[in-house]
């Protein structure tokens, strides 16, 4: 260093015309670049160090950050795709619970209409019962009634009482003839 400032006070060197047109007095030079030097380490040290590693821990939380939000949106389209599986396999299932309640709801309706039509034909066919049992209690009272007054105009037109033997022949005549 000495060499350094022996050789800039030599007369004749352009670093020497340089600094005396400056004004420049080396002593001064030296300590000012000794103490920058101190300054600039100290910042680097105490101020731009802490900076730099505060903006490397927030630039790593970003990252972290951009990596959770990126897995958390992955994660919302993947429970976004099982709800909308869950919500196809429970219209599927709906749809066949409707299909299935259809399909018991016409078996009951085909049922009931069964039963229904068989008892409308008991019904029918009870009511012809009773009205062939109505028809022949009437048609065997007709033949009593007509076979009673065959015998009493008989009786009135000829003038003679007849017996039970001829009574029963007159009335099963007229039973013959009205049965033809």
């Amino acid at each position: 260093m000495n060499l350094l400032l022996i050789a800039a006070a030599a007369p004749g060197n352009p670093i020497t015309e340089i600094a005396r047109k400056f004004n420049v007095t080396w002593p001064l030079l030296i300590s000012q670049i000794i103490l920058f030097v101190i300054v600039a380490a100290a910042l680097k040290k105490f101020a731009y160090g802490p900076v730099v590693k505060v903006l490397e821990e927030r630039k790593q939380r970003i990252a972290e950050g951009l990596a959770n939000a990126e897995k958390t949106k992955q994660e919302l389209a993947n429970a976004q795709a099982k709800a909308q599986e869950i919500i196809n396999q429970a219209s599927a299932q709906a749809t066949k619970m409707i299909e299935e309640a259809r399909a018991a709801a016409a078996k009951v309706q085909e049922s009931e209409t069964q039963k229904a039509v068989a008892a409308a034909n008991d019904i029918v066919a009870k009511a012809r019962q009773a009205m062939e049992a109505e028809h022949a209690r009437m048609l065997a009272e007709l033949r009593r009634e007509v076979g009673r007054l065959v015998v009493s105009t008989t009786a009135k037109v000829t003038g003679k009482v007849l017996n039970n033997d001829d009574q029963q022949r007159l009335a099963e005549e007229a039973n013959r003839q009205l049965a033809a």
